[in-house]
């Protein structure tokens, strides 16, 4: 029998926590990638060492979303709501509703 996805708690929603952590994972391996890649080009000479950088930045990257994404999986109610993707919410302020009226 399948359940609809809606009937889960998020905390038990599996498929969303894999997608949050596999979002996370590309997104810090990309971005400390780029970094230890910048880093190189300005503090290194040498194509090994320049290439070094960019591994240790990637490796940086991939470490910390294991960190984060084991946490997530670890403790179900508590991480969770970090790595899901803010809701779009079109309430408006106060600051704004005072500024129509």
């Amino acid at each position: 029998m399948a359940e609809k996805n809606g009937s889960l708690p998020p905390e038990y929603d599996v498929n969303a926590k894999w997608d949050a952590c596999l979002d996370l994972t590309v997104r810090r391996f990309v971005y400390s990638s780029l970094g230890g890649a910048f880093a190189g080009l300005l503090f290194f000479r040498s194509p090994v060492t320049r290439w070094a950088s960019i591994a240790l930045g990637a490796g940086i990257g991939i470490g910390s979303a294991y960190t984060d994404c084991s946490r997530a999986f670890d403790s179900p109610s508590s991480s969770s709501a970090n790595l899901t993707a803010p809701k779009d919410t079109t309430e408006t302020s106060p600051v704004s509703q005072a500024a129509d009226e």
